[in-house]
């Protein structure tokens, strides 16, 4: 079925990987035309084409229609690729809208000390990218502003991110390194 987790999916945070996206939104997204029409057997290979093919970012909109990002976001999380595949998926400088997706794949799904690892380094990555907003229109935000919010916010692209622990506190727990200031590196 169309709707279903990969057999031998891994438990994430305790739960059905597809369950960190609330049932609300999910169940709207298993009704949208494009999860029908293009999400259907997709593989960590021919996602890759599909979101070359995405025009923004966005959670819902209208009358609470998902944005094209989210559902190709929920079926990552239905095929659950290697850790391999999504760095391979953040380094694809050419493809902005591959490296949103990721690194919102990667707040959502890797452990704290590897999200500050992995996603710190793309907030030296300044280029644009469409956001669609909840009354439909677009606007114009920058991939470090993305960055920043899923490594601070508690919602991102209208979902609730799992609750991520503080850069601080593993710091002084000793399992990432203090972070590397840019500024200092100029002076």
């Amino acid at each position: 079925m169309a709707n279903t987790t990969v057999r031998g999916a891994i438990s994430i945070h305790g739960q059905n990987p597809q369950y960190l996206v609330e049932s609300v939104i999910r169940n709207r997204i298993y009704e949208a035309a494009f999860w029908k029409e293009h999400c259907f057997a997709l593989t960590a290979e021919t996602i890759i084409d599909k979101t070359i093919e995405l025009k923004a970012i966005g959670g819902v909109y209208g009358n609470q229609k998902p944005t094209e990002f989210l559902c190709l976001l929920l079926k990552l999380l239905q095929i659950q690729p290697e850790k391999e595949i999504l760095l391979e998926y953040l380094q694809a400088d050419e493809f902005k809208y591959l490296r949103a997706l990721a690194a919102m794949y990667v707040r959502m799904t890797f452990r704290p000390a590897d999200v500050y690892e992995v996603l710190e380094p793309l907030l030296k990555d300044y280029r644009k990218l469409r956001y669609r907003g909840m009354a439909g229109g677009y606007s114009i935000i920058h991939m470090d502003e993305l960055v920043d919010q899923l490594l601070t916010e508690e919602r991102v692209c209208d979902l609730i991110l799992p609750r991520l622990t503080k850069r601080d506190v593993l710091e002084d727990l000793e399992e990432i390194g203090p972070r590397k200031s840019r500024l200092l590196d100029a002076m």
